[in-house]
């Protein structure tokens, strides 16, 4: 990244940091969903269609969950505030490149998506007693981080896509739906078949299953990784043609 882009990356993070709503909705509200959904849970009862138990199915749901509410509210709901408010504008007439701007939102909200993911591990380690092996720590972390960065893509891309007003009814349908449909909630195996059969195509789908796999004490499935890839390019390349569609707005 260029200084401009290395700059506007930091400015995001310290002003998404003295947000309290941020630091409430991303941080701290998947980990009291944890203790919700999976707290008052049997340690020996396993997820259904899982081998997990449900403490630590409900571990990586959320944590996967908090990422996501990091990278893709935040996103998409200050972009298009900012291209209201004329800043994209502003921006435009630096030295900042079009796909430094895009790099810079990605980057930061991937920076964000962290605390949330470490604080869920910290109260299921911590109440719960959810054990793993240090490297299973390790690439539960890294996974889930890696794979918000394809739900920061989307949240730019509906930045653009969407108004200042509609901006987030638009956000929740694909929020909601997404965590929903892909796992997040509940395990998908108490839908009826024809909606399984369309739930492990979707993106969180993919994304609850790269922890999984680590907490059977095994790698990503590469179907899982394939999918969050094609997502990946899918709306990075939407962010930008409508960035660039924008653009010849302004």
């Amino acid at each position: 990244m260029n200084t401009g882009t290395t700059k506007l990356v930091t400015l995001e993070i310290t002003r998404a940091l003295r947000n309290k709503k941020y630091m409430f909705f991303t941080v701290l509200y998947p980990a009291a969903l944890f203790l919700m959904l999976g707290g008052t849970l049997s340690g020996s009862t396993k997820a259904m269609g899982s081998d997990l138990p449900l403490p630590a199915f409900y571990m990586v749901a959320m944590a996967s969950f908090g990422a996501l509410t990091a990278v893709l509210m935040g996103n998409s709901e200050r972009i298009a505030k900012e291209r209201e408010s004329g800043w994209i504008r502003q921006l435009r007439l630096t030295s900042l490149p079009g796909r430094g701007y895009v790099i810079a939102k990605t980057a930061s909200a991937g920076v964000l998506s962290l605390p949330a993911i470490l604080v869920v591990f910290a109260v299921a380690a911590g109440v719960k007693g959810v054990r793993f092996e240090a490297w299973q720590w390790l690439a539960l972390t890294g996974s889930i981080w890696a794979g918000s960065l394809v739900f920061a893509a989307l949240g730019v891309a509906l930045g653009y896509l969407a108004s200042g007003d509609t901006v987030r009814p638009v956000t929740m349908l694909f929020y909601f739906g997404l965590s929903i449909l892909g796992g997040l909630w509940m395990p998908t195996a108490n839908f009826p078949q024809w909606l399984r059969n369309i739930c492990e195509w979707l993106p969180t789908h993919a994304y609850a299953g790269l922890g999984q796999a680590i907490e059977l004490g095994g790698a990503p499935h590469a179907k899982d990784v394939a999918i969050l890839a094609v997502y990946f390019v899918l709306f990075t390349g939407a962010a930008a043609w409508l960035y660039r569609k924008d653009s010849l707005k302004a």
